[in-house]
């Protein structure tokens, strides 16, 4: 698998991928999101965190095995820890995905069970799955027999009319006996029908007491919550309330440094948060490398738009990142540049 060689690569060293670094990973984690976690972005977060899991976007079984779309599970080493998330309703077609994505290096396999888009709805997979939950634990069984590596599965609190106090205990105990140990749960339904997938992550009111209570109902169950957490404040809260892992989506993309720079120090009592502008700058020779293999230094830059969010200068650095991206030839340099504009801006915030 090719892979991005170059000098200063964060992660946590060749273990990072093992089951225990990845368990110990999980008490933070980045959601899976479509068309933003891809693999710079991934590397980007690694600088801001050694600690936390990352998971990639979700790549079809289908696409896998029937298009050998391998290339889609590309990553830099460095990514480590890192999951992959698979979405399918086929249990023989999601074994041998897994089996592809073992082998390709990824030390947990996600089965996506909540997303509500109209993609996964034609494909029967996803949160539709949550209403047949037999089918559901097949998926993850075969996955489970498929490879060595740990299987784990994200999940809503149910769909539709489904009452989740009733369908998400049941669901639950069907993934347990598929050999799942371990879950995310986005506290909120999905609607299959009448919401949009941005209004299925907020109109659906949050239940974070349910899926707590979940936690006491099967105190074997590695347990992670997900949706509507915006701080590393509500991280650990919930931490401390007994779940064993948070998931943060939205807010560790739109402002990764206010989620992950201190989340190692906060969580794991690992190192502080280094400087942003130290971060950026590490990010030259990647962007640098990028450009030379014949990509854009936009598929890389835009993702570091939020690094100031909150901070003085944040609008100069998203505004010239996203316009200098698009100069013919542009590089790694438009970071420096970027940056000299926020040391302005920060000057005279300060007077």
């Amino acid at each position: 698998m090719k892979t991005n060689q170059h000098a200063g690569r964060p992660g946590s060293g060749p273990d990072g991928g093992n089951a225990s670094a990845l368990l110990r990973a999980s008490r933070l984690s980045v959601a899976p999101m479509m068309d933003w976690t891809d693999r710079h972005c991934r590397y980007f977060h690694r600088l801001l965190t050694r600690e936390a899991l990352l998971y990639t976007e979700m790549v079809t079984a289908p696409a896998l095995v029937r298009g050998s779309a391998t290339h889609l599970l590309r990553f830099d080493p460095a990514e480590h820890p890192v999951a992959v998330q698979l979405g399918g309703s086929d249990p023989a077609e999601l074994a041998e995905a897994a089996r592809i994505a073992a082998a390709a290096g990824y030390g947990e396999i996600n089965l996506n069970l909540g997303c509500p888009s109209d993609r996964v709805q034609s494909g029967c997979f996803g949160a539709v799955l949550m209403k047949d939950p037999a089918l559901a634990a097949d998926c993850a069984a075969a996955m489970r027999e498929a490879v060595s590596v740990e299987v784990t599965v994200k999940c809503r609190i149910g769909v539709d009319d489904q009452r989740p106090e009733d369908v998400l205990p049941d669901f639950l105990e069907r993934m347990c006996g598929a050999g799942i140990g371990r879950v995310i749960v986005h506290a909120r339904k999905a609607w299959l029908q009448g919401l949009s997938p941005k209004e299925n992550r907020e109109v659906p009111p949050l239940d974070y007491g349910l899926v707590i209570a979940m936690k006491r109902a099967f105190p074997g169950l590695h347990l992670s919550v997900n949706g509507g957490i915006e701080t590393l404040d509500q991280v650990q809260g919930f931490l401390a309330a007994g779940l064993d892992g948070v998931m943060v989506g939205r807010a560790a993309y739109h402002a990764p440094a206010q989620i992950l720079l201190d989340a190692d120090a906060a969580i794991w009592d690992g190192r502080a948060g280094r400087p942003s502008d130290a971060i950026a700058r590490e990010m030259i020779g990647y962007v640098d490398a990028h450009v030379a293999e014949g990509g854009r230094a936009h598929s890389v830059t835009r993702h570091m738009l939020g690094l100031f969010a909150g901070r003085p200068g944040a609008r100069v650095w998203r505004r010239h990142l996203s316009q200098a991206a698009a100069r013919p030839g542009a590089g790694g340099e438009i970071i420096e540049e970027a940056l000299a504009l926020v040391a302005g801006a920060a000057a005279q915030a300060a007077e």
